[in-house]
C-alpha cells in the first residue's frame, strides 16, 4: 500500500477543503474512482492511499492542482475536477501542480448582468481568448459545448463596455439543422427569430432582458442575418459570425471584406456539424485553409477536452470522432 499526504499548510482555510470535497464529497469521489486510490480527511491534512504509487502520486498531483484552482476564485464542479483530471493525465511528469496551475488563464472577461465573473475555464479557452485581444479576426473551430459563442460574446460586451467598440454585431447563416421549419408566421424579426436565439441567450446572460433592449433600441446592438452584411463596411465595431461551417464560399468571403477600421471579427463554427447541401463546400473550412497563415488572423483549434458541458457531450463527440476516423480508415 502506498500513501502520500497533502500537508495542512497547503489547504489554508475550511472554505477551501469544503471546495474540494464538493457537495456529498462528489469531487472526491470522482478523484477516488478515477486513480483508485482512497482519500480521506486527517485534520487538517488529506491522505491519499492505493496499491499502486503512480495512482497515489497522480491522484496527489491532481488534488494540488484543484486546490490551487479554488484559491484563484475557480468552483469546482464535475467538469472543472474532470479537466483537472484530464491535464494531469496528459503532462510530462516533471510538471507539478503548480506550473500547471501557471499554464491556467485567471483573467476576468467580464461580470454577467447578475454579478457572475466570467473567465475561461481550459487552456484552449485561454487561448481563444488571447487570440481574440490580439488580433483583428479570430476563427474559433471546435465541437459544441466548447464555449465558443458564449466566450465571443463575452468579448464583445467587455470591449463595448471599455470603449473599444462602438456597435456588437452578432449574424449567422440562416441554413436549417437538417429539418424543414417551412413557412414561418410574423414578420421579418420573428421569422429569423430561431435562427439567432443561441446569440440572444448570451447577450441576456452578459446584459440583462433590460439592458439589452436599451442597447437594441440605441443601436449599439445588431442581431441580423449573414445576409445583412453584404455591402456593408464595419467600422469601430465587434463582430461574431457564428455556425460558420454553414457558410458558402461567397457568404465567408463577403463577411470577411466587411472588417472595417478599428474592429475585430470572431468567426466560430464547428466543421463536423455542417447543414449546408450535399455537395456544397463549407467557406468556413476553405477560409482555415486559406487564411491559415495570413498576418493578424488567428486560428483556434478546440478539442473534445474543452467542453464545459455535461460530461456526456465529450462522451458523444469522442464515439462521432471515432466512427468518423472508422469510415476514413476503411474506405
Amino acid at each position: 500500500m502506498y500513501e502520500e499526504i497533502v500537508p495542512g499548510e497547503f489547504i489554508d482555510s475550511p472554505e477551501i477543503a469544503a471546495g474540494l470535497f464538493g457537495s456529498f464529497d462528489e469531487n472526491i469521489r470522482l478523484l477516488q474512482n478515477t486513480f483508485h486510490v482512497d482519500i480521506v480527511s486527517r485534520g487538517s491534512e488529506i491522505k491519499l492511499s492505493g496499491q499502486r504509487q503512480d495512482d497515489v502520486r497522480r491522484a496527489a498531483k491532481t488534488v494540488r492542482f484543484l486546490i490551487a484552482r479554488l484559491k484563484q476564485g475557480e468552483i469546482l464542479d464535475e467538469q472543472a475536477v474532470r479537466y483537472g483530471i484530464s491535464l494531469v493525465e496528459e503532462t510530462r511528469d516533471d510538471t507539478d501542480a503548480e506550473g500547471l496551475v501557471r499554464q491556467m488563464p485567471d483573467e476576468c472577461i467580464c461580470v454577467t448582468s447578475k454579478g457572475k465573473p466570467i473567465k475561461p475555464k481550459t487552456l484552449g479557452q485561454g487561448r481563444y481568448v488571447e487570440a481574440i485581444q490580439t488580433h483583428s479576426i479570430t476563427f474559433g473551430v471546435g465541437p459544441a459545448g466548447t464555449g465558443k459563442t458564449y466566450l465571443a460574446v463575452a468579448m464583445a460586451v467587455a470591449a463595448f463596455r471599455r470603449g473599444e467598440a462602438d456597435r456588437i454585431i452578432l449574424t449567422r447563416p440562416a441554413v436549417e439543422a437538417g429539418e424543414k421549419l417551412g413557412f414561418l408566421p410574423g414578420d421579418l424579426q420573428s421569422k429569423i427569430d430561431p435562427y439567432l436565439r443561441p446569440l440572444y441567450d448570451a447577450l441576456f446572460d452578459m446584459l440583462g432582458a433590460e439592458g439589452y433592449q436599451r442597447c437594441l433600441e440605441r443601436g449599439t446592438i445588431e442581431v441580423a442575418p449573414l445576409a445583412y452584411m453584404r455591402g456593408r463596411t464595419l467600422d469601430d465595431s465587434f463582430i461574431i459570425l457564428d455556425e460558420a461551417q454553414n457558410t458558402s464560399r461567397e457568404q465567408m468571403k463577403m463577411f470577411l471584406t466587411r472588417l472595417g477600421f478599428r474592429s475585430k471579427m470572431v468567426v466560430n463554427g464547428d466543421i463536423t456539424q455542417i447543414d449546408l447541401p450535399d455537395g456544397k463546400k463549407s467557406g468556413l473550412s476553405e477560409a482555415v485553409r486559406i487564411l491559415n497563415h495570413t498576418d493578424d488572423i488567428a486560428i483556434v483549434r478546440f478539442t473534445g477536452r474543452d467542453v464545459v458541458r455535461h460530461k456526456l457531450v465529450q462522451d458523444i463527440i469522442k464515439a462521432y470522432e471515432k466512427s468518423e476516423e472508422a469510415k476514413t480508415k476503411h474506405g
